[in-house]
């Protein structure tokens, strides 16, 4: 397998375009804060609307537009359906792209009954898995397929993703399998760090790290807490007797 390009360490990652990978990753972030204007009838948007409707400072969000184009307009601020309609545009769901999810466990039936795919250009052609007993069963409207079908279904669907849902045993050669077939774009939920050769973008999500990234933040608040936390000093015939204070842990403590 041909290794994945590498970029000089420390340099930003940016599109063919010039964007910033970092832009695009924030782009379906201002698309569904401007879907959520729209749809509560707003016409027009400031930054600082718009920023506050997708989690981000005003500031950034200028600058991650401004790499699209000028699409606001001083003192009115951005008009919301046609900014929508740029922004699906640049990432490419102004079009419907045919999608594969392969492993069809609690997590693959999940994906394939969820109803927002089909809104925001994306169509779910097959559901796939190499087990005997899921294949035939019906999931929604849609009906598990052998995996051995995968050349066939890539090539007359002229699928685009790849999905993968699998434990994290079989999803190296589930991905080899796709990228033979000639999916070049896959999203990865098996627990594994995948190799894919050069032109095939891969994006990686776990859910066990985002919730450790969560008790991180759980713990420190908790270690801030004990920290400011003073009890009350005893006092002796109106003198507060600070022998019996007990001792403040260190942040080292805390953190542990």
């Amino acid at each position: 397998m041909t290794p994945a390009r590498s970029r000089r360490p420390g340099a930003p990652s940016r599109t063919e375009r010039g964007i910033p990978e970092a832009t695009v990753a924030r782009l379906p972030v201002y698309l569904r804060a401007l879907t959520a204007l729209s749809d509560s009838g707003t016409a027009t948007a400031s930054s600082e609307d718009l920023a506050t409707a997708a989690g981000v400072n005003s500031a950034k969000l200028r600058k991650d537009l401004s790499y699209l184009g000028s699409y606001g307009t001083r003192g009115v601020g951005y008009d919301v359906e046609y900014l929508r309609y740029q922004i699906a545009r640049e990432i490419g769901v102004t079009q419907d792209w045919s999608v594969v999810i392969v492993g069809i466990g609690n997590l693959g039936h999940a994906l394939a009954n969820y109803s927002g795919f089909g809104t925001r250009g994306f169509r779910i052609v097959a559901l796939l898995d190499a087990d005997p007993a899921l294949v035939g069963e019906r999931v929604g409207d849609m009906v598990v397929r052998d995996f051995a079908e995968l050349d066939e279904i890539v090539a007359t669907e002229d699928v685009a993703i790849g999905v993968i849902t699998t434990p994290a045993g079989p999803a190296q050669e589930v991905c080899d399998r796709l990228v033979a077939a000639g999916v070049t774009s896959i999203l990865n939920f098996a627990p594994v760090v995948l190799s894919v050769p050069a032109g095939v973008d891969i994006r990686k999500v776990d859910l066990s790290i985002e919730l450790q990234i969560l008790a991180y933040h759980e713990q420190r608040k908790s270690g801030e807490a004990a920290l400011t936390e003073v009890p009350e000093l005893p006092v002796i015939n109106g003198v507060p007797k600070v022998d019996d204070l007990p001792k403040r842990p260190l942040r080292s403590e805390v953190a542990k």
